[in-house]
């Protein structure tokens, strides 16, 4: 109380200080705005944008030892109402020893707005705030008015919004517990032991029950999330709050009186080294799995092939195999830190973002094209097969960890899920890891001379079986073109078509002129090598891409999946995208098979689709909820289960059969 009394001082003699800042400019910017059309009958997302000054900020609906809340007196049209306002997660300030809960950047409040169904034309939404605008040293009150002429009908919606929601609480859906245990307030948050938590802070809504300024404590058991908060006076029935977990995810709950489990694990920084270590190793056996895919195998096998060809020698296979590791880890490395830039400026990116890109499909369709000719012999790429020397293992290591993005095996999910909730640091640390557990095979050809000494001796089979390996990266290469068509739709695809024939003509004019001893970069191979280029800064998504699906499944979202579980439904939900050889693979295996189907429909499963093969924020933040940055992901739902099943990211029809058995109608 001395403090806040010290605080309201503090503000008193600010006032003077205050009116000399500007004589009454204003130090928030304001805007109110709507993510639609309003349509009849339905509700429409409305934002108010908040946008402070440099070095000035404004409060949370609790705004902690100090501060104030803004209030919204709104003018409606008749028969329209709004929800309640839907703050992002703040940020803590302390000043003078008061806990302060602000935001220090531009940041919305989001409501909803009922719409009569009756409604037409524009509706006129206008709306009066008060609020309190501040730097570390001087306090504001202000009032603004803010008015939004909203037209009735449909229409294009603002996707500024998807960014906007990423950034609030998502409600807890299970009620949580309180109790008083002598100077502290002990809140029991379920929170399923799969759920990460690093820092956490606990946000309280409910006022003047918890001392703002104190330290909180956290202790972890089974299936709760126990905080421990300096009590300053118990909560008169409910007690709500916003937990912030620390990886970018926050919970809105509210609790009621009730017990509070005793025991646990302390949650704190160890907490973030144990999520490192697993991520870590997740990386390293998803990156050495990623070897066997198409795509990659014809590089590790032409690398083995190489060492086979210099005969061993210990010390250029050791420098090569080091090379070689440099370049998979600086090119996962660098994926990962570019998703890491785009996650870090409020860009909804996953793994494999750039697969999102038609630009980027091209450039690999180009790639898997250029190294089939090689195999086949038509022309020689010197970092693939060539003499061993740590510039072509580097660049060969970056070529592997690029070509490997489509793919996300066993392992791989979980593991940079996890990386996307570490510091930028531990992140970095695990996508590393990635590029070492892809580069492993080859480290172990290199170091360990009793595994080189099993390589069969060189000889004509040598070639025979580079051309055997042009055929999984040809089918990579027409993998890639189908994904171009999906995409770009039939201009993708005759870009596509055509960039490959004249790439192709250069590149056996450039095996020509290396037959004879000529440099292979003439002028003619020069000329085509740049008409190939030109689609890549051209290519976009087609209107005429394809974008319907099978008959598997409905496409998600998390509405269809609450209304289905509302009425006693099993829900299958699987996570997949066209550039995701391991989800391709499930489908064809496991999902479409009609054993599989006709056991889903005969238990009344909703089967819903969540395709991921082109941006989707939705489904970006859905999986960053589940810690995972990858996919596939498949989700059941039983009846009555609090939490979704995660099933193997290996499906077989038995795994689905059996559950849907299970349930009984």
């Amino acid at each position: 109380m001395l403090r806040f009394f010290a605080f309201l001082l503090a503000l008193i003699l600010a006032m003077p200080a205050a009116a000399q800042l500007g004589s009454g400019q204003r130090h928030m910017g304001l805007a109110l705005v709507a993510e639609g059309p309003a349509v009849p009958g339905q509700e429409v997302e409305l934002a108010l944008v908040m946008t402070p000054e440099k070095g000035w900020h404004g409060y949370w609906e609790n705004p902690g030892d100090a501060g104030k809340p803004m209030t919204v007196e709104w003018q409606l049209p008749q028969g329209t109402t709004v929800g309640p306002l839907r703050y992002p997660v703040p940020t803590r300030l302390v000043v003078a020893e008061l806990m302060n809960h602000v935001f220090k950047g531009p940041y919305a409040v989001l409501t909803r707005l009922k719409v009569p169904a009756n409604a037409t034309g524009t509706l006129p939404i206008r709306a009066s705030l008060d609020y309190l605008v501040c730097t570390d040293e001087v306090c504001v009150p202000e009032r603004g008015e803010v008015s939004l002429d909203l037209p009735v009908g449909t229409g294009q919606t603002d996707p500024r919004f998807d960014d906007w929601r990423a950034k609030l609480p998502q409600p807890l859906g299970s009620p949580a517990s309180y109790a008083v245990a002598g100077n502290r307030l002990e809140v029991a948050i379920p929170l399923p032991q799969s759920v990460a938590v690093t820092t956490p802070y606990l946000y309280a809504i409910t006022g003047d029950a918890v001392r703002y300024a104190d330290a909180q404590r956290f202790r972890r058991t089974a299936d709760r999330l126990i905080a421990e908060l300096p009590l300053d006076a118990a909560p008169a029935g409910r007690f709500e709050g916003v937990i912030d977990l620390g990886t970018g995810r926050a919970l809105r709950f509210a609790a009621a009186p009730g017990p509070v489990p005793e025991g646990g694990s302390a949650v704190g920084g160890g907490e973030t080294w144990r999520l490192l270590l697993f991520a870590f190793i997740g990386a390293v056996v998803g990156g050495l799995i990623l070897n066997l895919m198409p795509c990659v195998f014809p590089i590790l096998a032409l690398k083995a092939l190489a060492l086979a060809r210099a005969g061993g020698e210990e010390q250029e296979a050791r420098a090569d195999a080091l090379g070689y590791t440099a370049g998979a880890i600086v090119g996962t490395g660098a994926l990962g830190a570019v998703l890491l830039a785009l996650r870090a400026g409020g860009s909804a990116a996953g793994w494999a973002f750039q697969l999102q890109d038609p630009r980027t499909i091209l450039l690999l369709f180009l790639l898997a094209v250029a190294i089939t000719f090689n195999l086949l012999g038509l022309f020689k790429l010197p970092v693939l097969g060539g003499e061993s020397n740590p510039r072509g293992g580097f660049a060969t290591g970056a070529l592997a960890a690029f070509v490997a993005t489509p793919c996300a095996g066993p392992f791989m999910g979980a593991a940079l899920g996890t990386a996307l909730l570490l510091p930028a640091a531990g992140a970095l640390l695990v996508f590393a890891g990635l590029g070492l557990g892809l580069a492993l095979p080859f480290l172990l050809l290199a170091f360990v001379p009793s595994l080189r000494k099993r390589l069969p001796k060189p000889g004509p089979w040598m070639a025979r079986l580079q051309r055997i390996l042009a055929v999984p990266m040809a089918l990579s290469a027409l993998a890639a073109l189908w994904l171009l068509w999906r995409q770009g739709g039939t201009s993708g695809l005759l870009l596509g078509l055509v960039s490959a024939v004249l790439l192709g003509v250069a590149l056996v004019l450039a095996g020509r002129r290396q037959g004879r001893g000529e440099a292979a970069l003439a002028a003619p191979v020069v000329a085509l090598l740049l008409l190939v280029a030109v689609p890549l800064f051209g290519i976009g998504r087609g209107e005429m891409a394809v974008t319907q699906r099978g008959n598997a499944g409905e496409a998600w979202s998390e509405a269809k999946v609450a209304a289905a579980r509302a009425a006693g439904r099993p829900v299958f939900v699987y996570f997949t995208a066209d550039w995701c050889l391991s989800c391709k693979v499930n489908e064809a295996s496991t999902i479409d098979r009609e054993p599989v189907r006709d056991a889903l429909k005969a238990a009344g499963a909703e089967v819903l689709v969540a395709d991921w093969t082109n941006a989707d924020p939705a489904i970006t933040r859905f999986l960053d909820s589940r810690g995972r940055g990858a996919i596939p992901l498949y989700l059941w739902y039983a009846p009555g289960a609090a939490e979704p099943e995660e099933l193997p990211q290996v499906l077989t029809p038995a795994m689905l059969i059996e559950r849907a058995g299970a349930v009984k109608r």
